[in-house]
């Protein structure tokens, strides 16, 4: 398998120290694994932190800064970051107001994200947690008790950065997250198998010709296997499928979002395909975002993932961003 890597062991640290390179605006601690808002703590303002294992990019990294995260912590591929990234993190980004942790719902960063909260309230830092469990695929996988986090992470992190930013206090940023997240579902499809940088070869088997319905973001299993099937049968599946659990009585908020080696004209083909759907089913869409946001390394496949809005969210999503994967109105 042909990776633009140097070694598997340094993926990461290279990428990081790219990161840094590419946006000075931002402080990239490379050998501690914290990624930082440039301004740092910010007078008065609820501090955003999140995480989770790197190949997902740009979650979480690219999703710092004014509006967003005020800080991400990437682990090793597809691995949790460990108690002291999270620590170190809320450290250094916490001006008196409170951190929030946006937490992705796998077991691993529920631990070391509930170990590094402990940790840090000891230090003085008021911690409060939202977990993300958006994926209505399976219950419990390989990597989850529950629902696992996906699409909806992103919703979170700049619909409740927007709060943050404007001021409103921790306990309100708490509240509007957990509400984002709970008015939030997803379903990925695989198209292929992900490639892991030390592995070097497909982590699971994937036949020519099928399809997986309900991936998760590691490559674990969905709900079923079929025959390839064409962008309009995938919507209709992806889109009733959340749907089904979801059941919006408001406008929606809509990412079509790339596994990661699936062109953007492919994924611009099946959000027409999507708006279709949701158009037959009768839910208005208020906004959309084509693109790869939450990936899965070189998979090629696609996720879908609707949150049922109203007013203030709408707002709070419309307001100014500027991280490096999501910007507008600065």
């Amino acid at each position: 398998m042909r990776m633009l890597i140097n070694v598997p062991e340094t993926v990461v640290a290279d990428g990081l120290r790219g990161l840094a390179a590419a946006h000075p605006e931002l402080t990239v601690d490379v050998e501690n694994r914290v990624v930082l808002r440039g301004d740092a703590p910010v007078a008065g303002k609820v501090a955003l932190v999140s995480g989770g294992g790197s190949g997902h990019e740009p979650l979480h990294g690219g999703f710092v800064g004014p509006g967003m995260l005020s800080a991400a912590c990437p682990g090793e591929v597809f691995t949790s970051p460990v108690p002291d990234q999270m620590t170190r993190a809320a450290a250094a980004v916490d001006s008196g107001a409170g951190v929030l942790f946006v937490v992705k719902n796998y077991t691993g960063d529920v631990l070391n994200f509930d170990m590094a909260a402990e940790l840090a309230e000891d230090e003085g830092v008021q911690v409060a947690k939202v977990l993300v469990n958006d994926d209505v695929a399976v219950t419990d996988s390989l990597y989850t008790a529950g629902r696992r986090g996906t699409g909806a992470t992103l919703f979170v992190e700049k619909i409740a950065g927007a709060a943050a930013e404007e001021g409103a206090p921790l306990e309100r940023v708490e509240s509007i997250a957990r509400d984002v997240n709970a008015r939030s579902r997803s379903l990925g499809v695989a198209l292929s198998a992900v490639t892991t940088p030390a592995k070097g070869s497909p982590t699971f088997d994937l036949p020519p010709g099928e399809l997986e319905l309900g991936i998760g973001i590691h490559g674990e299993p969905g709900r079923e296997r079929r025959p390839m099937m064409t962008s309009r049968e995938i919507a209709d599946f992806a889109v009733n499928a959340v749907l089904e659990d979801l059941e919006p009585s408001s406008p929606v908020l809509l990412l079509v979002n790339g596994m990661g080696a699936t062109p953007l004209l492919e994924l611009y083909g099946f959000n027409a395909e999507v708006h279709r759907v949701l158009g037959e089913r009768g839910v208005p869409v208020a906004r959309t975002l084509v693109g790869n946001y939450v990936t899965s390394l070189d998979m090629a496949g696609c996720s879908v993932t609707i949150c049922a809005m109203n007013e203030e969210l709408l707002r709070l999503w419309d307001a100014p961003v500027q991280t490096p994967a999501l910007r507008w109105g600065r």
